[in-house]
């Protein structure tokens, strides 16, 4: 039996689906959500093998909290999964400072604390799994979400360069690359009109906006689909270093891969008249 800390608990979304998941496979969970009082239904339903912990993932101290408090209750943490995250649209020149710093708060650096405060348990029993949910957009820019990109994008290095770094103790890390899902994700869209500061860019960001409200709820990912994907992967002799979920998303980042190795080939002589030149031959 495994116990599951699973960060990002919003009824409807993927935390949620991680964690149906795991306790259908008899395994323990630790959901957490900044607003737990939503899932106090879905808590009692799972008995002993589910605890819910309120937790704000851009708060080192509760992320501390709510770890210790999972390991007090289940004795270790096997499976991490960093789920939490959220995308604020803006031009990359007009976004507002604060909602810049907001989207790496939560995107990027609140996955390094709960990582640091995992890590060393993990790491004394040389056993662990570690899922950080990315994105599309961390392999393929989108227009008008620049820094939420930006953000996955970095997710992205650290969690290839943590992978290599943890292997020698036995934990396995996973790149999650969703694409369109049918969470909650898109709903916050219709409640938040453009807010940038550089009109020029306005016109454009109201049809990045519209966008997102028309597609709310006709997302075509099913989160219980996809993370049956990510639970088979985890049960592969040798697991994959990254999954895209969904079709879409598949096409997109494949494309995007083809695009950059015919470039990079392209001028592949370029690049290599970029070195001193070899020593001549004795």
């Amino acid at each position: 039996m495994k116990t599951w800390f699973i960060t990002g608990g919003t009824p409807g979304g993927f935390g949620m689906a991680y964690a149906e998941a795991a306790l259908a496979a008899g395994d323990n969970v630790v959901l957490t959500a900044r607003r737990p009082h939503l899932l106090d239904d879905w808590a009692s339903r799972h008995g002993d093998n589910a605890l819910v912990l309120p937790l704000d993932v851009t708060d080192t101290r509760q992320i501390r909290d709510a770890v210790a408090t999972a390991e007090e209750r289940f004795g270790r943490i096997d499976v991490l999964v960093n789920n939490a995250g959220r995308g604020w649209y803006g031009s990359v020149e007009g976004m507002p400072d604060a909602d810049v710093r907001r989207s790496f708060e939560l995107n990027f650096f609140s996955v390094t604390a709960i990582l640091r405060a995992v890590l060393p348990g993990m790491r004394a029993r040389r056993s662990g799994w570690i899922i950080n949910v990315s994105s599309v957009a961390g392999l393929r820019s989108v227009p008008g979400f620049g820094y939420y990109s930006a953000a996955k994008y970095a997710l992205e290095g650290l969690t290839d360069a943590l992978r290599e770094e943890v292997e020698p103790f036995g934990i396995h890390v996973l790149a999650v690359e969703p694409g369109a899902f049918r969470t909650r994700a898109y709903a916050s869209f219709a409640d938040e009109p453009v807010a940038e500061t550089v009109d020029a860019y306005r016109p454009f960001l109201e049809t990045v906006r519209a966008a997102m409200i028309g597609q709310d709820g006709r997302q075509p990912g099913d989160p219980a689909r996809g993370v049956q994907v990510v639970m088979n992967a985890m049960r592969q002799q040798t697991p994959p270093r990254r999954i895209v979920l969904g079709a879409a998303g598949y096409d997109a980042v494949h494309g995007r891969l083809e695009d950059m190795l015919a470039e990079v080939r392209a001028y592949e002589a370029a690049s290599r008249s970029a070195d001193f030149p070899p020593d001549p031959a004795p």
